[in-house]
């Protein structure tokens, strides 16, 4: 009798223990697939913050003070608050896409609302893991009634070199000379010693077609179809940008 009685407690324990270490194995497999979930869904500000990181332990000191003191240039010109604002009526424009093709900004508005950003060239790692994101948010974006169009100072052949790298399913438009980034006052001049450092490194100059060493705040903002500016995200520092995320709850708010 008394064997028995310890047999089965003894089996008890080993169907606990057994079912313990089955949850304990589900609850492992539920958190690598959560790990794996949180790892695609990573945002782009923690996916800029990387590149960041590695810029400030592989570049050296001359480097990274000429950066910061061209940004801090930037934000003393004040053209974060000269620039258009929510409220402005959104300048119109024409632009060739990669393809050569006319693309007018009034006639996308007639489809819907418009996300309209600026990047400043396929040398720029944070430009290229932006579009890329932008690309992974657009069909949220479509579905909240909002295309989206990309402008670049880059001349057209470099544009086109930037659609074919990054597949990207959205218009990309060639504003040579920055004309129209000017009519939204997001245009700024480098200093001599960035531009310097950008010519040797990246040879802006070849890839925007002037010696102006100009380049366009890495500016986004929402037009509605009336053709107002809703949502304007303008920053000195071309390290941060628009959360596409965030640009996708906006538009389904408003």
């Amino acid at each position: 009798m008394k064997i028995k009685i310890l047999t089965m407690v003894f089996l008890s324990f080993l169907i606990i223990s057994c079912n313990h270490g089955k949850k304990s194995n589900d609850n492992v497999e539920m958190n690598k697939e959560s790990d794996m979930k949180k790892q695609g869904n990573t945002s782009l500000k923690l996916k800029l913050e990387e590149i960041k990181t590695a810029f400030a332990l592989k570049a050296d000191d001359h480097i990274k003070r000429a950066y910061k003191e061209g940004i801090e240039s930037v934000e003393k010109t004040g053209i974060e608050s000269t620039a258009k604002q929510v409220g402005d009526k959104a300048p119109d424009f024409t632009l060739n896409n990669a393809l050569g093709e006319p693309v007018n900004l009034s006639d996308y508005l007639k489809k819907g609302k418009v996300v309209l950003t600026w990047y400043r060239g396929n040398w720029c790692p944070y430009c290229n893991l932006t579009l890329h994101a932008l690309q992974e948010e657009l069909s949220n974006f479509k579905a909240h009634g909002a295309n989206l169009i990309a402008l670049t100072p880059e001349l057209p052949d470099e544009s086109i070199s930037t659609s074919e790298k990054q597949n990207l399913q959205f218009e990309v438009l060639s504003d040579v000379g920055n004309k129209v980034a000017k009519e939204y006052g997001i245009v700024f001049q480098l200093t001599q010693e960035v531009a310097e450092m950008y010519n040797q490194a990246f040879k802006l100059n070849d890839h925007n077609g002037d010696q102006s060493n100009e380049l366009p705040l890495a500016a986004t903002y929402i037009i509605n179809q009336k053709g107002e500016i809703v949502y304007a995200f303008l920053d000195a520092d071309y390290r941060n940008r628009a959360e596409p995320s965030e640009l996708t709850n906006f538009l389904k708010n408003h």
